[in-house]
């Protein structure tokens, strides 16, 4: 369990939360949420004592699970050890039993303490470790032939999933997870679901994936109106419940001010007169009626709709046998496929199978998205009549232009559009007032992506490239993102992890797996039927 005490964090005049006292019980499974700037990641760090409140206390248990950040604070160590350290007492144990036996002489000192250390390390598990941290390992997709090398040689996803079996060894009695699904594949984060699924201590887990909100946790704690309320059930569940809360308050709040008005009205007709009793009983109604204006929420919502100039031809694309290796890795073997208007196609498969190669095969030989150096090794791709392609690349930020404002970015992309529309755009997708004034330079992911939907917004092509657009994007955009390409009537190639863009927009699949790629003419649903 973990107890929570007034606790307040605020940078100068702007408050996260305040006064906040709550409690985390164990076997339950919290999901914290939250706009992005709410708090989520500084109330996380203070339940894990990596940063102190302002004021206020926690109590935490002894043995916690803490998801790393920094994936390069462990380059210099094996990937088994990273894995292990993630259990303090036991990795302690280790290394003082390495130095004494280091030294050149025992004492007798020494020696006993060496015994006190076996007890540590049986204790907690320690003449299994490596087997045990293996097993995580395994679970999330770092193959045994990684597990001796060092840190530093991973690839940057690969290191996220060290860093979550890092959080998971050694059975801790709470876990804080902050974005554990981020760089993970659909298939390690299904696998660490089902994992969480069976963890019986504290769960805290800061999430953008709605699905696994919604798979995993029995409560959440949402950061708002500055503070932290927690309702029972998931994501999905504490939406509707804060829904009706709200409009319950706004409709009391509005027969209350009705209330006040008509009992003002009657005051000022009478103050003068002789009813002055009836005067006076009704100032102390409206004193007590009087209420506070009700707290705003700190949530933001983005607007997306995707239009278009002019629909494509029927045929948008068609390729074929296309062929593309790296070296002696065949990603691609002969790939062949026809995509009609209105299909919206997504490429799954697990990380560094070939999804964006995939996309980046496509766009070769597209005037303006060719990737400079690329080529395919064989094959023919041919795009229809009036298609107009808008790329949203995995590595948004490299597209974004510094040396300009916000404004004059998007204006880029198309000089005659009206300043009002420009400003309008932006609106939606919450660069409101002066920020549009922002240099990009100074532009974080979140908004980097929001700046590229509304190019995307903007241009209206007909066709849409998505490469994992939903990095950097709080809950709320995500959710816009999922309608919008629902309601968009162009066609889409989308590249993403997260489940419920999955199974809501998709209508045909691209699947890498067992080393082929396969075309699946039919949503989620029904490929997971077939390959369950």
């Amino acid at each position: 369990m973990i107890s929570v005490s007034n606790v307040t964090m605020r940078y100068g005049a702007r408050v996260l939360f305040e006064d906040v006292s709550t409690a985390f019980t164990s076997g339950r499974r919290y999901g914290l949420t939250g706009p992005n700037g709410a708090g989520k990641s500084t109330f996380m760090k203070i339940l894990a004592g990596e940063l102190e409140p302002q004021k206020g206390s926690i109590v935490r248990p002894r043995k916690l699970g803490v998801l790393r950040q920094d994936q390069f604070a462990f380059d210099a160590y094996r990937v088994l050890d990273t894995v292990i350290m993630g259990n303090k007492p036991l990795w302690a144990a280790f290394e003082e039993r390495d130095r004494i036996y280091a030294k050149p002489e025992m004492t007798d000192a020494d020696g006993m303490r060496l015994g006190e250390l076996e007890g540590v390390i049986g204790d907690e598990d320690g003449y299994t470790a490596e087997s045990d941290a293996a097993v995580l390992l395994d679970g999330l997709d770092i193959p045994e032939p990684l597990h001796e090398r060092k840190m530093a040689e991973l690839q940057g996803g690969q290191k996220v999933r060290v860093l979550v079996a890092q959080a998971l060894f050694g059975k801790p009695e709470a876990l804080l997870l902050d974005e554990p699904t981020n760089y993970l594949d659909l298939d390690s984060i299904h696998w660490l679901q089902d994992f969480l699924l069976g963890y019986d201590g504290t769960l805290i887990a800061i999430s953008h994936d709605r699905h696994f909100l919604n798979s995993v946790t029995t409560h959440t704690a949402d950061i708002d109106y500055q503070t932290i309320i927690t309702y029972t059930g998931g994501y999905d569940d504490m939406v509707m419940a804060k829904t009706q809360i709200r409009a319950r308050l706004e409709s009391e709040i509005a027969q209350r001010e009705k209330k006040i008005a008509q009992l003002n009205e009657f005051i000022a007709r009478f103050a003068a007169g002789t009813r002055s009793s009836q005067v006076t009983s009704r100032r102390k109604e409206v004193e007590r009626l009087q209420s506070n204006e009700l707290a705003r929420s700190n949530i933001q919502r983005p607007y997306i709709r995707f239009d278009q100039v002019r629909p494509s031809g029927k045929h948008v694309l068609e390729f074929k046998h296309i062929t593309k290796n790296y070296g002696d890795l065949n990603v691609i073997d002969g790939f062949t496929a026809n995509v009609l208007r209105g299909e919206k196609v997504c490429i799954m498969g697990r990380n560094g199978a070939g999804k964006t190669t995939l996309l980046k095969s496509l766009l070769a030989n597209y005037p303006g998205l060719a990737e400079k150096g690329f080529a395919v090794d064989s094959g023919s791709v041919f795009w229809g009549h009036e298609a107009q392609v808008g790329y949203f690349p995995q590595d948004v930020g490299s597209t974004i232009e510094h040396g300009l404002t916000v404004a004059e970015w998007l204006h880029r992309w198309k000089p005659d559009a009206h300043v009002e529309d420009i400003r309008g755009i932006l609106g939606q997708m919450l660069f409101s007032g002066e920020e549009g004034a922002k240099p990009t330079v100074a532009l974080s992911g979140g908004e980097q992506a929001r700046l590229a939907f509304c190019k995307l917004i903007l241009t209206k092509p007909n066709i849409l490239i998505c490469d994992e657009p939903t990095n950097h994007l709080d809950l709320e955009a995500i959710n816009a993102l999922n309608i919008a390409l629902q309601r968009y009537e162009g066609t889409v190639l989308l590249v993403t992890h997260d489940h419920d863009l999955i199974d809501e927009v998709a209508t045909r699949l691209w699947v890498f797996h067992d080393h082929a790629l396969e075309d699946f003419q039919g949503p989620y649903e029904e490929w997971k039927g077939k390959h369950s």
